[in-house]
């Protein structure tokens, strides 16, 4: 059976005080609902909202009877007081969504004391458009993609951030539509001066490795953190070439399109893509040399992403039991485990347990003969209630 596995920390992200907040997220909710006490660490963006969902979780823990110290809430930590936290000895688990930098230090720290950590970290989320849908309905496609890409600012662990295409007048008139639509939006505001100054590094990061800015590529207003939507073309050579830089996050409202000469060279494209959250292939409704396409470039597209969808852009996450918010490395710690989606986001903070030959009286509840009323379970390979 699953049982809970100790104390977990919770570091949320400073781009959702809401649905990831460390103190009312999807992870606090997944170690609670496993049965674990929480302790909280504040994102410095959000200190107030993070203040007031633990205070409410405090007196939800207070009606319900649940122990003391099942909600704890911590501020301002330093990085080694982070290291120490997931690394000791009293510590069952470590979720932490945020910058791959931040991240790998402190799965350092939890790896060395034998700690699981589950990380979100980086995802480009590649998008894959092929030529019988530019073909069929480009310019809704160019309006689908910059409404993901610029919503929030772009500020979606989700966001798609980087287009595979292939060459040819299609590919152009579709990266025009997507220029002027750029141009023409309202630049959104970015979450933090940290935010703007790592976007503004990225983006000149990839034009010194041959990325060409179409679009922005310029600080935004003074009276507020903003950038210019910006949107960055580089050649399939170029990425081929330099492929860790051009794929590196840049998070914000900025994406980079790839222009590869044919299927062969996208393929090589995507064989070189890191691990993301998600990946999509837009595709003609009507088949023909799409498909032929598809099946060449999907199954290498599969192994890279956690979640694969198929003419849909990827920014919404739908809380469901098939939801997979995970993927392999960048994208997480950990490929076969999702921040998203009910029983498989509690199972990260639950340890397995197995009773062999132990007298009925001595099992706890969920093991006996006759379970708790209203638990379902798995018995002799079929499910029952009680």
């Amino acid at each position: 059976c699953h049982a809970a596995i100790g104390p977990v920390v919770v570091f949320g992200p400073n781009n959702f005080p809401l649905a990831f907040n460390s103190a009312a997220g999807g992870d606090f909710a997944a170690a609670i609902a496993a049965g674990n006490p929480v302790i909280a660490k504040a994102n410095t963006s959000h200190p107030g909202t993070t203040q007031r969902f633990a205070e409410e979780a405090q007196t939800a823990a207070d009606e319900t009877d649940m122990p003391p110290g099942t909600v704890q809430l911590l501020y301002r930590t330093s990085h080694a007081d982070g290291e120490r936290l997931v690394a000791d000895a009293r510590v069952g688990a470590t979720g932490y969504t945020g910058s791959r930098h931040a991240g790998l230090k402190l799965k350092a720290a939890a790896d060395a004391a034998g700690k699981p950590i589950y990380l979100e970290l980086s995802s480009v989320n590649p998008v894959v458009v092929l030529p019988g849908a530019l073909d069929e309905r480009g310019d809704d496609i160019a309006a689908e993609f910059s409404t993901s890409c610029l919503m929030g600012a772009g500020q979606f662990c989700t966001n798609p951030g980087l287009v595979i295409l292939l060459a040819g007048p299609l590919t152009d008139k579709f990266i025009a539509a997507v220029a002027d639509r750029f141009q023409a939006a309202p630049v959104g505001t970015l979450l933090s001066r940290g935010v703007e100054s790592t976007l503004a590094a990225s983006v000149a990061q990839m034009q010194q490795f041959g990325a060409q800015a179409r679009v922005g590529a310029r600080p935004g207003e003074a009276e507020r953190f903003s950038y210019s939507n910006t949107l960055l073309v580089a050649n399939g050579e170029e990425f081929l070439r330099h492929p860790a830089e051009l794929q590196a996050e840049a998070f914000g409202n900025a994406t980079l399109m790839v222009v590869a000469r044919d299927v062969d060279q996208a393929a090589a494209v995507i064989d070189r893509l890191e691990g993301n959250l998600t990946g999509c292939v837009y595709s003609a409704s009507s088949g023909g040399p799409d498909d032929a396409l598809y099946d060449h470039l999907a199954p290498r597209l599969r192994p890279k992403v956690g979640r694969l969808l198929n003419d849909k852009m990827p920014t919404g996450v739908a809380v469901s039991p098939a939801m997979n918010h995970g993927g392999p490395f960048p994208a997480t710690g950990h490929p076969g485990f999702t921040a998203v989606g009910i029983p498989a986001s509690l199972l990260r903070f639950s340890a397995l347990e197995c009773y062999d030959n132990v007298r009925p009286h001595r099992l706890p509840a969920a093991l006996r003969d006759e379970g708790p009323a209203g638990m379902w379970r798995l018995v002799d390979g079929a499910w029952r209630q009680g």
